[in-house]
């Protein structure tokens, strides 16, 4: 059987914050992956690194973020080498992200299933 091509790839990811008293690192060798059709869900402690992973995968980080090392790979493509003006294409309309603050991104209203969908 041969496998196909995941939607989403991240290898290795190293993610940092620069800071006047040196780097903080705050992702450290994130691997995963997804596939077409799939759903993924990510739970953890708060500061344990979820929403940098994915403001990483978006290249939404703030000014003194840095990826450091890793590969994001979407549709076989390494966002982490594509131009800001690509990655502006692909952010919203293939790609895009719930902040934390549920109530700024979802109706309550609607079915969040229906919203994600």
């Amino acid at each position: 059987m041969r496998q196909t091509e995941p939607l989403l790839e991240i290898r290795g990811l190293h993610t940092s914050f620069l800071t006047g008293s040196g780097t903080i690192p705050a992702v450290r060798g994130v691997d995963l992956r997804v596939d077409r059709g799939e759903c993924l869900g990510i739970v953890g402690e708060s500061g344990s690194g979820k929403s940098v992973t994915f403001l990483s995968v978006l290249r939404l980080l703030a000014s003194t973020g840095r990826i450091m090392a890793g590969e994001i790979l979407y549709e076989g493509r390494d966002l982490t080498r594509m131009p800001r003006r690509q990655i502006r294409e692909i952010r919203g309309g293939s790609i895009a992200m719930i902040f934390q603050d549920p109530l700024s991104s979802l109706n309550p209203l609607l079915p969040v299933g229906d919203q994600v969908g």
